[in-house]
């Protein structure tokens, strides 16, 4: 449950923070936020943290699925599955 709200915080402050800045960053009157631009920039950052997140999770697939392979020498079988070895 802790993670969950560290995590859910760390997201929340990652999307209000770059909205802020969006909302004062027009300090004048006659200074305009050019909002392609900015949501151009928004999408770069989201699309960078989805590929880490994304090769993080690759990863660590590849990683579970190389260890506990069948042909693996430190393999043992459950209980369910007998004890044909």
């Amino acid at each position: 449950m802790d993670k969950t709200i560290a995590l859910m915080s760390v997201l929340t402050i990652l999307i209000v923070l770059p909205t802020i800045q969006l909302v004062f960053a027009a300090t004048d009157a006659h200074e305009y936020v050019n909002r392609k631009v900015e949501i151009w920039n928004l999408f770069f950052k989201m699309m960078t943290i989805a590929f880490t997140v994304g090769a993080v999770v690759s990863g660590t697939l590849i990683w579970l699925v190389w260890r506990f392979r069948e042909s693996h020498p430190h393999a043992k079988p459950t209980k369910y599955e007998g004890t044909e070895w």
